[in-house]
């Protein structure tokens, strides 16, 4: 089966839902005409990855301004139970497309945000949530953790989608959560943009023999609006140079990395190459070692079939 993939690097217009959203659609129907089935957007495109956000915190203190900001977030934050949701489930429809897209998610039950990657169906709608289980560093102040309910997989018309947001790609155990799952199109949306996490994305591939899309933002500090530049006032003008990239399930890298500019990856995957590369290792099969080995996620979900 060959499945065309697109993998967005762009930028999201900052905090401000409804224009990303429109853009979103632009983009979508853009890559939808040219034939593609998949795309991919990066890591909290909406409304934005809050890189060199403080959010006015520091140990014991926190400041109004910082509240604001956190506040402007929530606002500008996707709620899955709102229209948010039903507009890109007909954005998918429409243009017949599955949409694995990075958001931060708001929820109605309480006043926490996660970092979550939403899989959208043109035939089924919302398949799932992947909500991060662990955020790294200081976003942890803006975005709770999730559990193992959140290691998903879809088995789809365009073959199993699966993957981890960001440092959860560093964590061996989640990746083998996504493993045992039999991910064939692994999906990773990051916010990093050093040119290490090529190797990453190479390292996943071999090791899970899949295909792997890794989505990253391109942003400056200039694309701030004005009400934030102060917050990004000490960062390197180019801090977000993008590095989005394509790999095989051999670790060869088919398109990217893509630095220092906008742009989308696009290609076409032949899934056969999956079964291909399986001849001298397979993670979960012949190479497992169940004899010695014995590895559980407590509350991990089966694989959820598109109807």
């Amino acid at each position: 089966m060959i499945v065309k993939v697109a993998v967005v690097q762009d930028t999201p217009v900052f905090f401000d839902k409804q224009a990303t959203l429109q853009k979103v659609e632009s983009i979508t129907t853009q890559y939808a005409q040219q034939g593609c089935h998949l795309i991919v957007f990066p890591e909290s495109f909406i409304p934005g990855y809050p890189r060199g956000f403080s959010f006015g915190a520091t140990i014991g203190n926190r400041t109004d301004k910082g509240r604001q900001h956190y506040a402007d977030y929530y606002n500008n934050s996707i709620d899955l139970e709102s229209d948010d949701l039903k507009r890109l489930e007909t954005l998918a429809k429409e243009q017949h497309i599955y949409i694995v897209i990075g958001v931060t998610e708001k929820q109605q039950t309480n006043g926490s945000l996660y970092c979550s990657m939403l899989y959208i169906s043109p035939t089924n709608g919302l398949l799932g949530v992947h909500r991060k289980i662990k955020p790294t560093g200081t976003e942890r102040l803006v975005w709770a953790e999730a559990g193992a309910e959140s290691l998903t997989t879809f088995d789809t018309r365009i073959g199993k989608l699966g993957g981890l947001i960001c440092w959860e790609n560093y964590m061996p155990l989640a990746r083998m959560s996504m493993y045992l799952k039999g991910v064939e199109i692994y999906i990773a949306p990051t916010a990093d943009s050093r040119e290490q996490w090529t190797a990453t994305m190479q390292q996943i591939a071999l090791e899970g023999r899949c295909f792997v899309l890794g989505c990253n933002q391109f942003m400056t500090t200039s694309m701030y609006p004005d009400k934030y530049k102060d917050e990004v006032a000490n960062q390197p003008k180019n801090f977000c140079p993008g590095g989005s990239v394509i790999v095989s399930p051999l670790g060869n890298i088919i398109e990217g990395p893509l630095f220092d500019k906008a742009g989308v990856l696009t290609t076409e995957l032949d899934l056969e190459d999956i079964k291909r590369s399986k001849l001298d290792f397979d993670v979960i099969g012949h190479y497992a070692r169940n004899d010695i080995f014995d590895f559980e996620v407590k509350g991990q979900p089966d694989i959820k079939k598109e109807q």
